[in-house]
């Protein structure tokens, strides 16, 4: 897949659930519809918790990207 451009990157590293649920799903709210945003986080249990979350609300994930510890989310708002 090619580099996906997000318009919107969200900074969770570091914290720890649940935190970058939270902030990621405020960060969603504030996107207009149609809008990526990328999601950093280093806490492993956002590998199961943002997907969720995207299920829950409706919202595309793109793609999920792990680089070390650091792990993106690629997020389409609907």
């Amino acid at each position: 897949m090619a580099d996906i451009k997000p318009d919107e990157i969200l900074d969770t590293k570091g914290l720890n659930c649940p935190m970058p649920v939270l902030k990621t799903k405020k960060a969603i709210d504030a996107l207009a519809s149609g809008k990526v945003l990328e999601v950093q986080s280093t806490d492993a249990g956002s590998k199961s918790d943002i997907p969720a979350l995207l299920s829950r609300l409706g919202h595309e994930l793109l793609e999920t990207k792990e680089n070390g510890n650091v792990i993106s989310f690629f997020i389409k708002k609907a």
